[in-house]
C-alpha cells in the first residue's frame, strides 16, 4: 500500500479551498445587505413622506386618494431597487468572469 504525504490528501481533498475567493464573498455579501437594507427602508421611507408632505400638504389631496399615489410611489421604489440590484449583481459577475478569464 502506498503512503501518501499530508500535502497530498490535503490537495484532493472533497472540501474546496474557498480563502481564495472570500474577498469576493464578502463583497457580495456586503452587496447583498446594502440592497436589502435599502429594499426595507427606501420603499417605506418614501410611501410615508410622499403621503404626508407631497401628496396632502403640497397637492392638498384627501387622506384616502393620497394612500393610493404614496401607495403607487412605493412600488415604483420597489422597482427601482430591484433594477439596481440586477445591474450592479450583472456587472459584478461579468467583472469576475473577466478577471478569472485573464489568469
Amino acid at each position: 500500500m502506498e503512503k501518501l504525504d499530508k500535502t497530498a490528501l490535503n490537495a484532493a481533498g472533497p472540501f474546496p479551498d474557498f480563502r481564495q475567493n472570500e474577498g469576493s464573498l464578502v463583497s457580495t455579501l456586503k452587496t447583498l445587505l446594502f440592497f436589502t437594507a435599502l429594499m426595507i427602508i427606501l420603499p417605506i421611507g418614501l410611501y410615508f413622506a410622499s403621503k404626508v408632505y407631497v401628496f396632502e400638504a403640497s397637492f392638498g389631496m384627501s387622506n384616502r386618494d393620497s394612500y393610493f399615489y404614496a401607495a403607487i410611489v412605493a412600488v415604483v421604489a420597489v422597482h427601482v431597487v430591484l433594477a439596481m440590484f440586477v445591474y450592479v449583481a450583472w456587472n459584478e459577475g461579468s467583472r469576475q468572469w473577466h478577471e478569472g478569464k485573464q489568469d
